[in-house]
């Protein structure tokens, strides 16, 4: 065979190999099952919800100091699931960055919110003279629970029964105070904690949030605000006297007085023009001074003469017209009065723009709304609720505040925020962003801004704040978009 036909049917089969092997699909790779893949799941009866009875477990009351991990045994066999973010004695773990917090959508499934967290917090008031408040702690979880419970106080507002295990800690900075418990939740369990504050005057109302955090106090699980109403007082009726302009008695006298300058003014305006004319009001032709009485004339006895009598002077037909002065002097106080009551409305009206309050039309979405910690306050797609401000005791560079809020997606879609968006406002009108580093170190490295609120879901998260100094933010500013008019949430 000649070398150039060997040389073809080499480089042929060379290239029908090439194919073959491109056309062969690569087989998986066999992966070697793990003995807790090859075993059968080993399933128990889940145990009903226990309910709120006196017989059921109490929630044992923790020691004030640091807070230790406690070991649980558990049947073999048996591992009960880990909530995110906590273990079993409620000490926190490791997350994942891209597990999303409860309440929030995932990326794979929009539409479909994580599991609620394993502590439910719900805050009802006392009726009760005084301000009081009932706090419920359901811990809907298979193994118990460390929990840190805080309840913040209005700023004036004092303690004055507390339930067992909690103590009341007084800020020196603001007057605020706050009630803390350290508590053991027993597995599928309810516990109630009871606060009592001081007397307000009648009428007034207090709102006082309650928290439930983790074991080391610093991620919520629930959070639940509740607002005191007093009795109001019988109100007593006070007339209060009507305006002069409203008064019959003196209308009746003003339009009197009116119709009699009014006729006044008549009548000496015709006795006037009379008088210009000639005619006497009396009716009788005036008589001229100096002029010759004829004989029978009018005034001699006997009657007329067939002689024409002379005709009198008459008096000069000028108009009269009002001095320049008066002229002048009129359209100088009619301008003055116009100019008076031009600026007095602007300046009313400048007077009663408020520029602290937040722009509630025009190009912005929604509107605004202000109010305390612990109220919520809806906006144009979210209600948010600040339950809790702590900021570091050290001064100086860097000093970080804490925010616990609770978002509400009251949209019937997912909505997804920005925290260059959420503010924090310092006495002095400066303001800064929320640090999202520090956010998602609180949040055990979720981003939380990264993933949308799911439809109708509430998230409770916080939101951390870095400062440069000893000062302490005087009002929050949330908003869920760029056009949103936000909310406004001033801080004790």
């Amino acid at each position: 065979m000649p070398a150039s036909r060997r040389h073809h049917r080499a480089l042929a089969v060379f290239v029908n190999g090439l194919g073959i092997l491109a056309a062969v699909p690569a087989l998986p790779a066999a992966t070697p099952t793990t003995r807790a893949e090859a075993a059968p799941a080993v399933t128990t009866p889940a145990s009903p919800p226990a309910r709120a009875t006196p017989t059921g477990p109490a929630a044992t009351p923790l020691p004030t100091g640091p807070a230790t991990p406690m070991a649980t045994p558990q049947p073999a066999g048996h591992a009960p699931p880990a909530a995110p973010g906590a273990a079993a004695t409620g000490a926190v773990i490791p997350v994942p960055p891209g597990m999303p917090a409860p309440g929030m959508a995932t990326t794979a499934n929009p539409g479909s919110p994580r599991p609620a967290q394993p502590v439910t917090v719900t805050v009802a008031p006392a009726g009760t003279p005084v301000p009081g408040y009932r706090i419920q702690l359901r811990n809907d979880s298979g193994f118990p629970l460390d929990t840190t419970v805080r309840q913040e106080l209005p700023a004036g507002a004092s303690p004055t029964a507390v339930s067992a295990g909690g103590r009341a800690i007084r800020s020196a900075g603001n007057g605020t105070a706050e009630v803390t418990w350290r508590l053991r939740l027993p597995a599928r369990s309810t516990t109630t904690l009871d606060t009592a504050l001081a007397a307000t005057p009648p009428g007034t109302s207090v709102t006082a949030p309650a928290c439930a955090f983790t074991s080391d106090g610093n991620r919520p699980y629930d959070c639940a605000t509740a607002t005191w109403q007093a009795a109001a007082a019988p109100a007593t009726r006070v007339e209060e006297a009507a305006p002069a302009w409203r008064r019959p008695p003196i209308l009746a006298a003003a339009l009197a007085a009116l119709l009699v300058i009014a006729g006044g003014g008549l009548w000496w305006g015709q006795r006037a023009r009379r008088r210009r004319s000639g005619v006497e009001p009396t009716g009788a032709a005036p008589t001229v001074v100096g002029s010759p009485t004829y004989a029978g004339g009018a005034a001699a006895p006997g009657g007329g003469t067939v002689y024409p009598r002379p005709a009198a002077p008459g008096g000069s037909g000028r108009r009269r017209t009002p001095p320049v002065w008066m002229i002048v002097g009129v359209a100088a106080a009619i301008l003055a009065g116009v100019v008076f009551a031009a600026g007095w409305t602007a300046t009313q009206r400048v007077a009663a723009i408020d520029t602290t309050k937040q722009p509630t039309s025009g190009a912005w979405m929604g509107r605004g709304a202000t109010g305390s910690v612990g109220v919520p306050l809806r906006e144009n797609a979210f209600e948010f609720t600040v339950y809790r401000v702590a900021c570091e005791t050290a001064g100086g560079t860097g000093r970080r505040c804490h925010a616990t809020v609770g978002v509400r997606n009251l949209t019937p879609e997912q909505q997804a925020w920005h925290g260059e968006l959420q503010r924090a406002y310092l006495p002095g009108g400066n303001w800064v962003s929320t640090d999202e580093p520090a956010t998602r170190l609180a949040n055990l490295g979720r981003d939380v801004f990264a993933q949308p609120v799911a439809a109708g879901n509430r998230v409770v998260l916080p939101l951390v704040f870095t400062l440069n100094g000893a000062q302490k933010p005087k009002q929050l500013e949330l908003r869920s978009g760029v056009f949103s008019a936000g909310v406004r949430v001033d801080v004790p």
